[in-house]
Order: C-alpha cells, then structure tokens, then sequence
C-alpha cells in the first residue's frame, strides 16, 4: 500500500498493542503512534537502494525488508532501542510484541495489492499478491487516520479500535467480493466459450466495486470489467495482439525474464517503432500501465529505460466513476487511445 496507509496502520496498531500501558499511564499515547508511524514505514526505505535498472529496482522492492522471517529477528532490536530511547525498560516484552506486530502488518497489508511482496525470503522469493484492494484507497486509509487522530484528540482508545475494525472489514470485503467476481468472470468466459491460459481480476483504482479481469490467451490478451452493480449485464471484452514470434526471441532476455516471473506471466512485449517496449499488464488499465520499460533499440539489448506514467489521462478518473456505478459499459480503451 501506500506510504500513508502504512504509517496510518502502523499508528493503530501500536496503539492497539500498547492499550493497556497507555490506560496506565505508562506511556502516552502519542508516543505509541509515533512508534508506530515510524516502524510501520521502515520497510519501504528500501526504495531508497538503487539496483543498477528499473527493473531490478522494481522486482527488488518488497524482499528483505518484507520478509516475515526478518522482520521478526529484528523487531527485539527496534524494541530494545525504543525502550532506551524512552527509558521504559519494564515495557520492553510489551514492545516487541508491539513492534513485532506493526512490521508484519506491513508486509501483509501489501500482499493483498498486486504489486508482489516477498514474504517468504530467505525460503522463497515467491512474489506474494492477491490484487484485493488497489495500492491506494482513501476507504481503507480514513477510517485508521479518522480513528487514531481522533483519540489521540480525546484520549478515548475506542476511537482508535473502531478505526483499526472498519478497515479490517473494508479489506474482508475487499477479499469476498474479489471472489465473487472471479466466479462471476468465469462464468461469462465459460458462456461465452473463452479458453484462457491465465485469469487474474483485481481491484481497480481507489475502489472495491470495480473489478478488472485480464486473460492471457495464445497470442492474445482480453481485458474486461466487472462491477459489483452490474448484475447480469454481459461483460464487453477488449482483446490486444501478443507477439509469439517477439516473445520467444526474447524471452531469454534477463529483463524479460525477470519480469516475466514477476509478473506470473502477465506481461506484454511490443516493437514500438525500434524499441522493443516491456510491460506489466497487471497495473494499470489499457492504454494506461505503471510498469513498462524499453529493454531493446534497433534490435539490439540495451539497459532497461522506465518509461513516463501519461500524465494528461484525467478522462480515466471520469471512466472509472462512471464504470464502477455501471454506467457505462464501454472499457477505457475504448475511450481514450
């Protein structure tokens, strides 16, 4: 998620964990939420270490500093610290498991994005998403600020616990209505004879009522969208042309393949011109992708190049109002080339 949410969640969860400490008067509760805040936003330094090349910055965000097994060594350290720091020595069990919690919550707060999340290192570096809730929605972040900044307004912790439940159910029904729309995507590519070699559906910006389903398929890719309110309607399917001929003579690439096993498969390689573009298909909606990157020029390998999220696509943010209350049936591609 992002770097807000995370601090938001880290806040309530030391508060939360300090509960009884903070009724006792044995710490304030700011500082429970300032421990929070800043244990609850470590793990995302790692952006701050350069790999060499986009892609390797992109595939190697989320790994050590995410891991479970980590992230539990080093939480009797940062405890140890803040007790120091604060002399509070007598709270120091009460701290770990305090700052044990707030890391964890981190990593498994980003699992349920797309994005991929390492949580397994050193035993595995499977890249760890479900694509339940989008990587920023204002309906999970408020109620943890609205909560935590309220009691530590009225020093009443209810607030904080309130806050801390509405948004575990938000992402309780974020799950359950991923679910539902995968059946229901299934069984429209099912009446519709649609074969499929991978099926994903995710979250759609800012939102749980929108869901984008992509299909990879031989030589092609199908992008569709379903929205909680669009009862029986019938999905519109849009399908994009993938290059047989072009993957297979790059699949080999390092930065091909990285992505391509990042990605679980769902990626997408073009000629553009000279260049030979790379793209992550599962973030973003056509034609719009935050991952894609020219990795060849004039036929020739070259260092992966990023290339510049569109700016002027403020017709996207109308669609997706629009799409999400069923609206409209018409896919964004269709509107906006």
């Amino acid at each position: 998620m992002d770097s807000l949410s995370q601090v938001a969640l880290g806040a309530a969860v030391s508060v939360a964990a300090f509960h009884k400490p903070i009724r006792n008067k044995q710490i304030k509760l700011w500082q429970a939420a300032a421990a929070g805040a800043v244990f609850g936003t470590l793990p995302d330094l790692d952006v701050l270490i350069s790999h060499g090349d986009p892609i390797s910055d992109m595939t190697l965000h989320r790994t050590e500093s995410h891991s479970l097994f980590y992230l539990s060594l080093v939480s009797p350290l940062f405890a140890w610290l803040w007790v120091k720091l604060l002399r509070i020595s007598a709270l120091f069990k009460q701290s770990v498991l305090a700052i044990w919690l707030v890391l964890l919550t981190h990593p498994m707060l980003d699992t349920l994005t797309i994005y991929g999340t390492q949580l397994a290192l050193p035993f595995s570096d499977y890249p760890f998403g479900t694509g339940s809730v989008f990587v920023i929605d204002p309906l999970y972040t408020l109620p943890l600020l609205v909560g935590t900044g309220v009691a530590l307004f009225n020093k009443k912790l209810s607030w904080n616990s309130a806050g801390l439940a509405l948004s575990s159910a938000y992402l309780l029904f974020g799950l359950v209505a991923q679910q539902w729309a995968y059946a229901k995507v299934e069984q429209q590519l099912a009446d519709f004879a649609q074969e499929t070699d991978k099926l994903l559906v995710t979250a759609t910006p800012f939102n749980t009522l929108l869901w984008r389903a992509l299909v990879i398929k031989d030589g092609e890719y199908l992008e569709g969208y379903y929205s909680l309110l669009d009862g029986s309607t019938p999905m519109q399917w849009r399908s994009f042309t993938r290059d047989k001929a072009l993957i297979e003579l790059w699949k080999d690439n390092p930065a091909v393949a990285r992505l391509a096993w990042f990605s679980h498969g769902f990626y997408q390689l073009e000629q553009k011109g000279n260049e030979v573009v790379l793209t992550d298909l599962r973030m973003g909606m056509a034609p719009f992708y935050s991952f894609s990157f020219v990795v060849a020029d004039d036929a020739q390998a070259k260092p992966s190049v990023q290339l510049e999220f569109p700016r002027d696509n403020a017709a996207s943010f109308a669609w997706l109002y629009q799409r999400a209350l069923a609206k409209t049936q018409l896919p964004l591609s269709d509107l906006v080339q």
